[in-house]
């Protein structure tokens, strides 16, 4: 069995990610805080309405952004909000295939592991081939472009991956 991907010359994959992964993760931070600001107020009532006994629900709240990416992989585009929003998805990298669980959770920890540790890990993205960054070569995970997965994406260059 091999772990390479079948496409390693494959740049229209990849081509453009770093900058897309960027406005995808503010978009994705801005979507997590809107979150948890609703959770929060709905929690709060639920609290008070309780004399206090709901209060406890709170502690639900750091959850909220790992479950929201670690749901959006699993799901069926395999990529956050964000990331669809700019054209990403997220996939093995041996055969381009959507993530299994276990991938997606060794994912979603580490890249959560790398922010608890200031997120300077994720420089390692400058100098990996395809762009990977730390998460995405601990779960073995690549960010492509989702219309370079399409055949009619392209033009007589791209080639029929399915």
């Amino acid at each position: 069995m091999s772990f390479s991907t079948p496409y390693p010359n494959a740049y229209f994959l990849t081509e453009g990610v770093m900058s897309r992964r960027c406005v995808a993760w503010v978009f994705d931070a801005f979507l997590i805080a809107v979150l948890l600001f609703a959770l929060w107020w709905v929690l709060a009532m639920f609290g008070l309405l309780t004399f206090g006994l709901g209060f406890g629900a709170m502690s639900i709240l750091p959850f909220v952004p790992f479950c929201y990416h670690f749901l959006s992989l699993l799901g069926a585009s395999s990529a956050t909000p964000g990331q669809q929003m700019v054209g990403l998805t997220v996939r093995r990298d041996y055969d381009l295939g959507p993530p299994t669980g276990i991938q997606a959770l060794v994912s979603v920890l580490v890249f959560y592991l790398t922010l608890a540790t200031s997120g300077l890990l994720l420089v390692v993205a400058l100098f990996t081939s395809r762009h990977r960054t730390l998460h995405d070569l601990v779960s073995g995970l690549v960010v492509v472009r989702a219309r370079a997965l399409t055949a009619t994406a392209g033009g007589m260059n791209m080639p029929n991956i399915q």
